[in-house]
């Protein structure tokens, strides 16, 4: 065998376990101490250490990551303020920060990101690059390239994201096109930030299409702003069936469903189920957030984001999917285990289903793609949010940290 992990938690089965790993499948999950251990090329005791899937990420502005800086303050508390009613001007005054924008420096930037990505064990991230006149293709062409770069580790899904809209930034449409011939994997969309009600459908119509043609999926930011009369996830949800693309979708943010009046939510919850559509949610990036557990609990898949990385929309971030459960667990009051048991979730498997990839469990013939955790139980995770023991992907470590304080 390649991989064999003794004494583990795992998450739903009491008792420790061992795993084990060849060619980078797992072949046996069993319990600890029935039978002599079998000899490995790497064995990790994990001391009781809870083991998990890895961790995915559905939203990650990865083309922005660390240009706060540069962005300066002004665009950051707009969004933040309030009820986020200065979300759009917001976004306005972060587009600065691309005039003049290279590949390289995008590179760069994102590259320090993704190794986070690594010492945290995020093993797949939905990556959104701004694609519009100013900025060009360059935000595409870096994430593709650390796509490459990073492929053994993190799975990337660059989403070619009109951040400044289409209709109102006119020649954004064929640029999200070029993008997508250029090998982008998701076609992305912001129809709120369109003048008016007609122009984001127009908007959602176009995005969709597209995605259509090239069997794309599609991930749009939709609502994100304190206004109850927005209504695009509504309009993402219709275009989807309209052309025969449920369970192709997935929402991000969605934060003025929080506002929407409960017969319409519930109207919208149902359309959404038939549609397909996933979300995602990042509460600790904004006043306002999606109601997270009633679209849950009506049966809807829920993921959470990291969103930012130290930029003009969230001023921290080290692509730390437990500390954003962890904030979560706060900010949606979800403390009791079961909350907590739902948001590990919400950064593990079902965030791999709103992302369309495969969901991962710790079962034999799945990808050896662990994380070996410090704490015995989620909540023991979330409390820590410190980074895996060991980081696994195909049955090979990729990452191992420890931590040890010296008292005097």
């Amino acid at each position: 065998m390649d991989l064999l992990i003794r004494d583990a938690a795992l998450r739903g089965r009491p008792g420790r376990w061992s795993i084990s790993a060849e060619n980078g499948r797992l072949t046996a999950v069993r319990p600890e101490g029935r039978e002599a251990p079998p000899s490995a090329a790497t064995v990790i005791d994990a001391a009781g250490n809870l083991v998990t899937e890895p961790f995915a990420d559905g939203h990650l502005h990865l083309c922005k990551a660390h240009t706060l800086d540069l962005a300066g303050p002004e665009a950051l508390t707009a969004y933040t303020g309030g009820d986020m009613g200065a979300a759009m001007g917001a976004i306005e005054r972060a587009a600065a920060v691309k005039t003049g924008q290279s590949a390289e420096a995008v590179a760069a930037r994102a590259r320090s990101a993704l190794t986070e990505s690594v010492r945290h064990g995020v093993r797949r991230v939905q990556a959104f690059a701004d694609v519009d006149p100013v900025a060009g293709l360059t935000g595409v062409r870096a994430l593709l390239d650390l796509k490459a770069e990073f492929k053994d580790r993190v799975d990337v899904r660059v989403v070619a994201f009109p951040q400044d809209g289409v209709l109102r930034s006119p020649g954004t449409e064929e640029l999200v096109e070029e993008a997508v011939l250029l090998g982008a994997d998701v076609v992305g969309g912001i129809p709120w930030i369109e003048w008016t009600d007609d122009a984001a459908r127009e908007h959602v119509r176009r995005m969709v299409g597209l995605a259509h043609r090239y069997g794309r999926r599609v991930a749009m930011l939709v609502d994100d702003a304190g206004d109850a009369s927005l209504r695009t996830t509504e309009m993402l949800a219709s275009a989807l069936l309209e052309h025969g693309m449920a369970g192709r979708g997935s929402a991000q943010h969605a934060r003025a469903m929080s506002l929407y009046p409960e017969p319409y939510l519930r109207r919208l919850i149902g359309l959404c189920e038939q549609a397909g559509l996933g979300f995602v949610s990042d509460p600790h990036t904004g006043p306002l957030h999606l109601p997270v557990f009633t679209l849950r609990e009506a049966g809807l898949p829920v993921a959470l984001g990291q969103d930012d990385i130290e930029d003009a929309y969230y001023p921290f971030g080290r692509h730390n999917m437990l500390e954003v459960a962890f904030l979560a667990a706060h900010l949606l009051d979800a403390r009791t285990d079961a909350h907590l048991d739902a948001l590990y979730d919400m950064i593990t498997v079902t965030a791999a289903q709103v992302l369309g990839a495969p969901v991962p469990r710790v079962e034999p013939g799945h990808d050896a793609d662990l994380v070996v955790l410090r704490g015995h139980t989620v909540r023991q995770a979330l409390a820590a949010h410190a980074p895996p023991r060991h980081v696994i992907v195909a049955g090979r470590v990729v990452a191992s940290t420890e931590s040890h304080t010296v008292f005097t």
